[in-house]
């Protein structure tokens, strides 16, 4: 169930010790010419709906709370369109946010993000220990991309990432209409200086991505949405099942 379309009758009802919370966090961020600003919004967002419909087939209560839309993004940060917000930022509304679900009696919570950026994955864990000192609650926080390339075997290369092969097969499978696929421009493996901060960071990274977006296909992408929402529906059961027997 979608939190912001429950009334607050019906949100009251739905907590209890099996009602597990799933936060989305996207963010608005340049993925080369051939993908959506929204990307690392898209895809959370479709691997918490497949979770809902796995884990409540069991009896459980899934809540998906709407989603987070900003994030903090730093080598992508000076490409057009990339809205960044501070890791303060960040970290303080997470913080907000989680401690609000725990005041009404949520006991699990996932943070699930769509990016991956260091600074930013470390924000929302920062806002989750803090969190964790309001109150008595468990919580998960990953990317998607900490258990994508699980599974694959030898499918996409090593060294594919950002908006390359995998994530552009994942928004392939999910919003084929907003891939542009005829935009790109062959493999690119940027090059950084080793343990260089940057504020110009795109003038290593010209084309917007990392990896073989020209190999993507939505076949695969849809393998790789199926099989994230797979292993994470196991960690949260087995994290509710620890919450209710107290083990």
């Amino acid at each position: 169930m979608k939190i912001g379309e429950m009334t607050s009758e019906d949100f009251m009802a739905a907590v209890d010790d099996r009602t597990v919370v799933i936060l989305p966090v996207g963010a608005v961020e340049e993925h080369g010419a051939h993908l959506p600003l929204n990307t690392d919004t898209i895809q959370p967002e479709k691997v918490a709906e497949d979770i809902e419909q796995a884990l409540e087939k069991e009896g459980y209560t899934v809540l998906i709370s709407p989603t987070l839309n900003y994030g903090n993004c730093h080598s992508t940060a000076n490409f057009p369109g990339t809205i960044s917000i501070s890791t303060d930022s960040l970290r303080s509304i997470t913080y907000d946010i989680l401690t609000e679900f725990m005041r009404h009696g949520i006991k699990n919570i996932v943070v699930l993000s769509g990016h991956a950026g260091r600074n930013h994955m470390a924000a929302l864990r920062t806002a989750a220990e803090d969190a964790l000192e309001y109150g008595n609650a468990k919580i998960m926080v990953l990317s998607d991309y900490d258990i994508a390339y699980k599974d694959l075997g030898n499918t996409v290369p090593k060294d594919d990432g950002h908006a390359g092969m995998l994530e552009t097969s994942r928004v392939m499978a999910i919003r084929p209409e907003l891939v542009k696929l005829e935009r790109t421009q062959g493999e690119s493996h940027p090059k950084f200086p080793p343990y260089r901060v940057l504020k110009d960071a795109e003038r290593y990274f010209p084309k917007g991505y990392m990896g073989y977006p020209d190999r993507a296909n939505a076949e695969l992408g849809k393998k790789s949405n199926e099989s994230i929402a797979q292993q994470l529906t196991e960690m949260i059961r087995n994290m509710i099942k620890e919450e209710i027997s107290g083990e």
